[in-house]
């Protein structure tokens, strides 16, 4: 069978650096409070002329360095992203256009911070589907441009980047030995859409709006949501998390990632974090985090790794892979 295998990994931040201690007399918080309650240390945040794109653009250069190929090489750009450059078009075609590709097709797709495990599984289905050969999924953001600073319960939580692989269509036995994906499950509930949203778009207010959350009602669906994905994964791999070697959850909030690993059975060893370095940078968190595993040399050829996000909607994913 036909199973789609990672090439390359590649990732990009902005130049600016912003310490939780920068928030202090600007806003009633403290270095401390920010950490105690998220993990989150620090975060990065684009400058005028670092872009939803031009990240991407950075990530997807660096990922096909990391694999060996050029542009050439790709049939299709997939961009998860919230943050888009324009309404439209899609900015996976101004990220194509940018990396001088002519060929194949690129489209955008918008499921918030589970934006990276949907765009993957999309790529996946393309890949076995034998209409792409090669995929580039990209998960990049700019959500500081959604923020209201003056709002203590959201500002301190989000950073911008991008993260980006490339997946390639390789033969496979249908086994868990197999490299490649494995297994997913996707969900999503609209019926929470008010928990976690934006409060401005096209075709409601004609503005941009600010980020709105409901921090405890997203905490409390949070854990349940996210062990009901990664069990109906495990069911399907038929695997438990005694066989994982890696568990790469969406960088939100440290208490939640601990609970959910806690929960699972998953060894804290086992754990990727990245939270303390980057916040949540939605779409782009999963690759981000990836990255950062793969270069320290935890994450390494033949491990099983498991990949988790939630985001509004509310929408929430799994992806089992082998590296």
């Amino acid at each position: 069978m036909i199973r789609s295998v990672v090439r390359g990994i590649g990732s990009a931040l902005p130049r600016r650096i912003m310490k939780n201690a920068e928030f202090e007399g600007v806003i009633d918080t403290s270095d401390a409070w920010i950490e105690q309650r998220t993990g989150i240390r620090q975060r990065y945040i684009a400058a005028d002329d670092e872009t939803t794109a031009s990240l991407g653009e950075a990530a997807a250069r660096a990922a096909l360095t990391n694999a060996g190929l050029t542009v050439d090489d790709i049939d299709l750009i997939v961009l998860a992203t919230s943050t888009p450059n324009n309404t439209f078009p899609a900015t996976a075609v101004d990220i194509q256009n940018r990396l001088g590709m002519q060929h194949g097709f690129a489209f955008d797709m918008q499921a918030v911070c589970s934006g990276f495990v949907y765009a993957v599984t999309t790529a996946d289905a393309y890949i076995r589907g034998g209409m792409a050969k090669r995929v580039l999924v990209i998960g990049a953001e700019t959500f500081s441009r959604l923020l209201d600073w003056k709002d203590r319960t959201t500002c301190v939580l989000f950073g911008d980047g991008a993260g980006a692989l490339v997946l390639e269509a390789a033969e496979g036995e249908g086994a868990i030995k197999d490299r490649g994906v494995l297994a997913a499950a996707l969900r999503s509930d609209g019926q929470h859409k008010d928990k976690l949203y934006v409060n401005g778009g096209v075709s409601t207010t004609g503005t941009i709006g600010h980020l709105k959350m409901e921090g405890r009602e997203v905490f409390k669906h949070a854990v349940g949501m996210i062990t009901d994905v990664i069990e109906a994964v495990f069911d399907q791999a038929k695997i438990g998390a005694e066989d994982l070697d890696w568990f790469v959850p969406h960088q939100a909030n440290k208490r939640i990632i601990d609970a959910s690993a806690k929960k699972l059975g998953i060894a804290a060893e086992k754990v990727v974090i990245t939270v303390d370095q980057h916040g949540n940078t939605s779409a782009a968190s999963v690759p981000l985090a990836l990255a950062v595993a793969v270069a320290d040399g935890r994450i390494k050829r033949g491990d099983l790794v498991l990949l988790e996000a939630m985001g509004g909607g509310f929408t929430w994913g799994a992806v089992l892979l082998r590296w």
